[in-house]
């Protein structure tokens, strides 16, 4: 079985640019690298889709980045609390009434 190719960020970018660009059609670029016509496209979407992040500013990225690490702090306090309930709940459960009594 033949391992999957993977390619670089920047040859993702030259080949779209080649063909957005017009030096060569998505058919040359897809037979001199041998792609599959649907990988190209693929790829010129998402670089359709996050070109504007290119002309994000410095502040805003980390602007960006700060409300990241702010929610990833939120989900892990919540990810703890339920752990905590989760605990609680079985030591509940495993002291609840057995044939009619509380242990």
């Amino acid at each position: 079985m033949s391992k999957r190719r993977k390619f670089s960020a920047q040859f993702k970018a030259d080949l779209v640019m080649s063909v957005l660009t017009g030096i060569k059609t998505q058919a040359e670029v897809c037979r001199e690298h041998q792609l599959k016509p649907q990988l190209l496209g693929r790829w010129k979407t998402q670089l359709m889709e996050n070109a504007h992040l290119v002309f994000q500013t410095d502040e805003q990225r980390s602007v960006e980045a700060g409300r990241i690490a702010e929610l990833e702090q939120i989900l892990g306090r919540k990810t703890l609390e339920l752990e905590v309930a989760k605990k609680a709940s079985m030591r509940l459960n495993s002291t609840t009434m057995r044939n009619g009594s509380w242990r």
